[in-house]
């Protein structure tokens, strides 16, 4: 088990090993993860695809993933405090 995120894996974090973090914890979340961010990224402008998407900037990449992740902490604030 992985000290750092306590997960099975074989390293913990900056060593280089894999921690196993890619895997959804939650698997049948996996589609609902990809239409955020679908959404997400037809809502900053940057088209993305089904399948390949290496031609995206680290710029263009990075900025869906930090929506994606400023849209689920706004869900989990709303659900805590029970609106």
């Amino acid at each position: 088990m992985d000290g750092l995120t306590g997960r099975m894996g074989t390293g913990g974090g900056t060593t280089g090993g894999s921690t196993g973090t890619n895997r959804t914890l939650y698997p049948e979340a996996r589609q609902a993860l990809d239409r955020m961010k679908f959404e997400v990224a037809s809502q900053i402008g940057v088209n993305l695809k089904d399948g390949y998407n290496g031609d995206l900037t680290a710029r263009e990449a990075g900025s869906i993933g930090g929506f994606m992740v400023k849209r689920m902490i706004e869900q989990v604030e709303r659900q805590m405090s029970g609106k």
